[in-house]
């Protein structure tokens, strides 16, 4: 199978990171709580869909591709142990990190960094670790990676890739989107917060990068014929301004308070489906990406950056308390800038140090190939073949 490489998914990767580290800073500065951009600045957590969304796309596609060229998918043993080369240095680097440069609760033990380190913190109730809170969304991935193999051979069936069973695997696909906004209603209905952790209820968020992939790779076969996404695709600048005015939407009280409090059943239905369209109106252009596009986010400061958002991700919660302890609390009170701009230059030098030094490194001696192009992102049709490897 032909791998190929989508390099503007390099750059969403780094905005999604970016994201994320901002709605941290303003919650730790308080500018989340209070402030003229509190509601933006709480839903810039949207960095979390547009991940999942990105590991939806890349990991589904390889079968789909298979489905279509009738070759074998993915084997499961190789799948997995990259996801693990992927994921697990930089984790386990963060997690002793965190024990050993945060001060910890009284109530965290080393139970609870062994649960983070083996990502089944979401399954156990108990205090989060200092600097690591933001992991639950890679143990969400986690799951989702473990699933994926049995849920594209369910969609993918023994039928050939005719349009009827296209657009049956869209249905199921569709399905899955609407799961994720019932089940966080659900979760508020019945009280049982550690659910709202769980797979299911970001199941859309992962799904729409499927019925992306699968679209991409159905037009590409000519399996399917021309569809409203096309046009949309060839006009980033309008689908990205629909995506800031559904951000907008979702920084009102339609999605919720703002901090960690509890939110209706209507207001989590309403929170996660915003961020499943918004997710889908941000990767769509990236999928099928004009030359600018391309240009913009897969550039050379665009790969770097996709490169090493996930240490960003991984490393910044810790980052962001460090700098807080040296600096002091109160100087950043409610000043989102003064937090940020160190808190995302000392974490992109981590991340960038952490995934030269040591995870691009351990991928190629686990992949026993030197050559290997381990870039977390795969290619557009025009790019030259390389070895395929993604998110998160």
């Amino acid at each position: 199978m032909r791998a190929t490489r989508f390099p503007a998914l390099d750059g969403l990767r780094a905005v999604g990171a970016l994201a994320v580290i901002t709605t941290h800073v303003g919650f730790h500065s308080g500018a989340s709580l209070s402030g003229p951009f509190a509601g933006i600045l709480a839903r810039l957590d949207v960095g979390v869909a547009i991940f999942f969304a990105i590991s939806g796309f890349l990991l589904y596609r390889p079968h789909a591709v298979a489905w279509f060229e009738e070759t074998p998918p993915p084997t499961t043993r190789r799948y997995l142990r990259n996801r693990a080369l992927r994921i697990l240095p930089a984790l386990w680097m963060a997690v002793a990190a965190a024990a050993l440069l945060i001060p910890h609760k009284t109530d965290v033990t080393w139970a609870t960094y062994v649960e983070q380190a083996m990502l089944t913190q979401i399954y156990f109730q108990g205090a989060a670790a200092d600097g690591l809170t933001q992991m639950w969304s890679l143990a969400t991935e986690a799951a989702f990676y473990l699933c994926l193999p049995l849920l594209a051979r369910v969609l993918v069936g023994r039928e050939p890739p005719n349009r009827r069973n296209i657009r049956r695997c869209l249905a199921v696909i569709c399905g899955l989107i609407l799961l994720g906004p019932v089940w966080m209603a659900t979760v508020n209905v019945t009280g049982h917060p550690q659910a709202g952790l769980w797979l299911p209820g970001y199941a859309g968020w992962f799904a729409v990068g499927m019925g992306l992939a699968l679209w991409q790779v159905a037009r590409t076969n000519g399996g399917l014929a021309p569809t409203a996404l096309d046009p949309l695709a060839r006009v980033p600048g309008t689908i990205w301004t629909i995506a800031l005015g559904l951000l907008v939407l979702a920084a009102t009280p339609l999605a919720g308070p703002y901090s960690l409090a509890a939110s209706t059943p209507g207001q989590a239905f309403v929170k996660n489906l915003l961020y499943t369209v918004i997710a889908t109106c941000i990767l769509l252009p990236a999928v099928e990406p004009t030359q600018q596009v391309s240009r913009v986010l897969g550039g050379r400061v665009g790969r770097v950056a996709g490169d090493i958002s996930y240490g960003v991700f991984a490393y910044h919660l810790i980052v962001l308390g460090l700098v807080e302890r040296i600096s002091g609390y109160r100087l950043f009170s409610g000043h989102v800038v003064l937090l940020l701009v160190p808190t995302v230059l000392v974490s992109a030098a981590v991340a960038a140090a952490s995934y030269y030094g040591l995870e691009r490194p351990i991928m190629r001696r686990g992949r026993r190939d030197k050559s290997y192009d381990v870039s977390p992102t795969t290619g557009d049709s025009k790019a030259s073949a390389q070895p395929n490897n993604t998110a998160p």
